[in-house]
């Protein structure tokens, strides 16, 4: 029998896959592993249908795929084979289990994640699900019926699962350096610093208001079309720099359109937005969807945003999920149907020209515990595989 000194490595198996709303999250707990944990082997099921295929290599965890297809009734006919598709790809799940040595495995939702947890019920390891959606997703309800150990983002979500009334609220994992800019205060000196130095980074014209539009992973269609409309409208203006997030299908058409129309002279497109830290740090208001990671991400940095849910979520979840901001005056709703050019002008403009108001919208928002997320969630892990808590670990979760 091992002793904790002769017991192997840590290994940990996490499911995620899908949008990068569930991969970053799945990317922070992997981080927060590897913190707690040195050593550790951590490693991802996915499949190749995701955004996991570029995004978990690129940041350095192996991934393992399984044929799993998504949980969705626009399949059509094809989601009478959803049972088949599940039971096959958790059999898959398992064997990539027992190969890995895995001692827990943890679903962070999308599709991947229900055969991994069901996986894990097979090869009789512990699971634990989190639920990032205020409105949960169809695969985390199935898997909370599968393992009783349960984490969510929102409060809100425990209704919506099985046994929720047992779920721990951890947050949403966030990167670390937003966790970091989420520590500094927001009318601290310290904070000021971070946000002078982005700006320099990102380039943003000194005296101008930075308002970024981010459209989500692949951004969206709706808000970039509203961006470029509401660049040429501002053409003339010297205050204000629009940053476009477009996805990279989009980007040439973007730019081509800010050069014809003149909105060049306020506006930039971006196909990504990879350093989020220093875009939180630098905006002025944020114009997103509501996925739940970034929800968590203006919550906790303190950005004032207007929310576009996208409206054809399952459950309408975004919606719910913009509530946690605009409820308490942190963030302001329009539907995705009202995103043109002249709806955003009428709205941002009065916030740019109202500091104040819009420094009451950042000291509106809940930062919740989404900065110390991801160390929560590896501490679940730990007590799940009979591990030891690092004292790094302990007197972290002690502050909080």
């Amino acid at each position: 029998m091992d002793t904790p000194r002769t017991r192997p490595p840590l290994s940990v198996v996490i499911g995620a896959g899908g949008t990068g709303g569930h991969i970053y999250p799945g990317l922070a707990l992997a981080d927060a592993l590897r913190r707690a944990a040195p050593g550790a082997t951590v490693s991802f099921i996915g499949t190749e249908r995701g955004l996991e295929g570029r995004l978990i290599p690129d940041a350095g965890y192996p991934l393992h795929l399984v044929g799993m297809i998504p949980f969705d009734p626009g399949l059509g006919a094809r989601r009478f084979l959803l049972p088949a598709a599940l039971l096959k790809s958790a059999g898959q799940a398992r064997e990539i289990l027992r190969a890995q040595g895995a001692e827990v495995v943890v679903g962070m939702g999308g599709y991947p994640s229900a055969p991994a947890v069901l996986g894990a019920r097979f090869a009789g390891l512990p699971a634990l699900i989190h639920e990032s959606n205020a409105v949960p997703g169809r695969a985390n309800r199935f898997a909370a019926r599968v393992t009783p150990h349960v984490a969510v983002a929102f409060d809100v979500s425990r209704s919506h699962l099985h046994g929720g009334q047992n779920a721990r609220t951890t947050g949403m994992p966030i990167a670390a350096g937003i966790a970091g800019l989420a520590a500094l205060p927001i009318r601290s000196g310290a904070r000021e610093a971070r946000r002078a130095e982005a700006r320099r980074r990102l380039g943003v014209p000194e005296g101008r208001r930075l308002v970024v539009f981010n459209g989500g992973s692949l951004g969206a269609a709706r808000l970039t079309e509203a961006a470029l409309g509401l660049a040429e409208l501002w053409r003339g203006r010297d205050d204000v720099h629009l940053v476009v997030k477009t996805g990279p299908a989009a980007l040439a058409d973007a730019r081509l359109r800010l050069t014809t129309g003149g909105g060049e002279r306020v506006a930039r497109a971006v196909p990504y937005l990879d350093a989020m830290a220093e875009v939180y740090a630098a905006a002025d208001l944020m114009v997103c969807r509501a996925g739940s990671a970034t929800v968590a991400e203006l919550a906790a940095t303190g950005v004032p945003a207007v929310l576009v849910p996208y409206p054809y979520a399952p459950g309408d979840h975004q919606t719910h999920n913009a509530r946690v901001l605009t409820d308490p005056g942190a963030g302001l709703l329009l539907p995705d149907a009202e995103t043109t050019a002249d709806r955003l002008a009428s709205l941002i403009a009065p916030l740019l020209d109202a500091p104040a108001r819009l420094s009451a919208m950042a000291g509106a928002a809940a930062p919740g515990p989404h900065a110390h997320a991801a160390d929560l969630l590896a501490a679940e892990v730990l007590r799940l595989a009979g591990r030891p808590l690092p004292r790094s670990l302990t007197t972290a979760l002690e502050l909080i």
